[in-house]
């Protein structure tokens, strides 16, 4: 095995080009903390930086073979870093000024009779669904929604296999999802019609 921290940053990035993660874990680790560090400086955050620095090495390796590299490597890192601080910074700028916009305009807005109503909304679908389940499937599932039963217990009470249980439930189960992804489905075209 080659001595790769005698190689130049060129030679390293080279040989990445062609595959060699050896090369690429060595470029990594000449670097990582230099770039950790110079990201932290601007964003104090160190969750963040170590995220940017990982995501720069991350796309390197990624797209090794498109990049074109005209100054020095070092050159290349900091430079990315730098933009990629600048990005990150931006993009806080944005959520904090959208956190403020909706404190500012939604503080004092409360929303719990239409989240009560939505949610009986939503609770009268489920029944009404419920209703049109066999009634076999429909009964097991109120044991085990409604009253609360184990597999088991509704098993021993009908005289049936735990499996039957378990299969009558899945059915139930699937069924109402199905029945619920069309039903919100519904309530999303509703929105953006009105």
């Amino acid at each position: 095995m080659k001595d790769l921290n005698r190689f130049s940053d060129e030679d390293l990035f080279k040989a990445c080009v062609e595959g060699s993660e050896s090369s690429f874990e060595e470029l990594y680790n000449r670097y990582w903390y230099k770039l950790y560090a110079e990201a932290m400086k601007r964003l104090r955050k160190g969750e963040v930086a170590e995220e940017i620095v990982q995501d720069l090495f991350t796309s390197i390796w990624l797209n090794r073979k498109k990049i074109r590299i005209h100054t020095s490597i070092a050159a290349y890192l900091f430079t990315s870093i730098r933009y990629l601080v600048i990005s990150s910074l931006k993009k806080e700028i944005v959520r904090k000024n959208y956190r403020d916009i909706f404190q500012d305009n939604f503080q004092d807005y409360d929303n719990s009779t239409e989240k009560r109503i939505a949610f009986n909304e939503l609770q009268g679908q489920i029944e009404s669904h419920v209703r049109l389940l066999p009634e076999r499937c429909r009964y097991i599932y109120e044991l085990s929604r409604k009253e609360f039963k184990s597999n088991k217990e509704i098993a021993d009470l009908l005289g049936i296999s735990e499996k039957t249980v378990e299969n009558q439930l899945t059915k139930a189960l699937s069924r109402l999802k199905i029945a619920m992804k069309l039903y919100s489905f519904q309530l999303l075209l509703l929105f953006y019609l009105s």
